[in-house]
């Protein structure tokens, strides 16, 4: 195994027509058929770059921007963003083409982290990531500030640090009715 690769050397690209079968009861294809191929494409992609198997430990928000219609081309792509120790954020971009007219949209970017593991189920070392340009820093730096953003999202709300009377403020003018 290599010490260290580019992001290049482990990106995936996939397309498929996204038919019928695919669609739910509005006639647009069903987001849970594009999160099952998301985390596939991601899947292929971090166990391309570690050389291993790989789980998804999770999804950063998903946005659907768009919908995606029966009889287009959706074309994924995945790249490594990010690398620690053992995990790795992969970046997936969703497009679709209408076949007839050329025509592109970006449906959704989302991004997963992913776990290195070996036969036994242990998490496993990766290799490091090559920043070559100024895009592959920017998306470095952004997953790290994804990161922190998180985890101070989720300390802020602790529930034994959690205090009430500061934040009965911030639902005035929410449609919720507070009965304590």
């Amino acid at each position: 195994m290599k010490k260290y690769k580019t992001s290049r050397e482990s990106s995936v690209k996939i397309s498929e027509l996204m038919l019928p079968s695919h669609s739910n009861f509005s006639g647009k294809i069903h987001g849970g058929y594009i999160l099952s191929l998301m985390d596939q494409i991601a899947f292929a992609c971090a166990s391309k770059h570690s050389e291993t198997y790989c789980v998804t430990a999770s999804v950063d928000k998903v946005d659907f921007l768009k919908p995606i219609e029966v009889g287009e081309l959706v074309t994924m792509k995945a790249s490594v963003n990010h690398v620690g120790t053992t995990s790795m954020v992969v970046g997936v971009r969703v497009e679709a083409e209408n076949i007839r007219t050329g025509k592109m949209k970006h449906c959704n970017s989302s991004y997963f982290t992913m776990v290195a593991k070996n036969d036994d189920g242990k998490s496993v070392a990766i290799p490091g990531l090559i920043l070559e340009n100024k895009t592959t820093i920017r998306r470095f730096v952004r997953s790290i500030i994804r990161k922190e953003d998180g985890k101070a999202r989720r300390d802020r709300f602790k529930e034994s640090e959690f205090e009430l009377e500061k934040h009965l403020e911030v639902l005035k003018g929410y449609n919720v009715k507070i009965n304590l």
